[in-house]
């Protein structure tokens, strides 16, 4: 087990521990769920591991929510003209905690399975029909 990592989200990189709770920018997943980040870097067991040293590693990381940041007020004006405008701007970020790093990867029989090694495509990758376009009327 490492005792720290750096992983990249949003093209941001955290260097994060486990059991570690960070704010980050919106993440496209459902609350609650858990999600394998980016890895940069594995440190803390002697050389840290970069690039090709990274296979089969991967860090877990679970959404506990999805909040909004602090309000930004941002003001402008132009002296001596009665030009003012005001507007304001929250962002929108994820609280993720870490839960594991240095795990390796691995797929069960059932996710291979499930997977499709079968050789039918998907409904969505069929082509559509070609339709016959509308016949036009006549004036009579």
């Amino acid at each position: 087990m490492s005792t720290y990592a750096v992983i990249s989200i949003g093209n941001k990189q955290y260097r994060v521990r486990e059991g570690q709770r960070l704010l980050v920018d919106r993440v496209p997943h459902a609350q609650g769920k858990t999600f394998h980040p980016d890895l940069v870097m594995l440190g803390g067991d002697g050389d840290p591991k970069l690039g090709s040293d990274l296979k089969g590693q991967q860090v877990t990381a679970k959404v506990a929510e999805h909040v909004l940041g602090e309000k930004i007020v941002i003001g402008k004006h132009r002296r001596r003209t009665g030009y003012k405008r005001r507007n304001g701007f929250r962002a929108s970020l994820s609280r993720i905690e870490v839960q594991s790093i240095g795990a390796t990867r691995t797929r069960s029989r059932a996710a291979k399975k499930e997977s499709g090694t079968t050789g039918a495509k998907p409904a969505a990758a069929r082509k559509p029909t070609a339709r016959k376009p509308a016949r036009k009327k006549t004036e009579e």
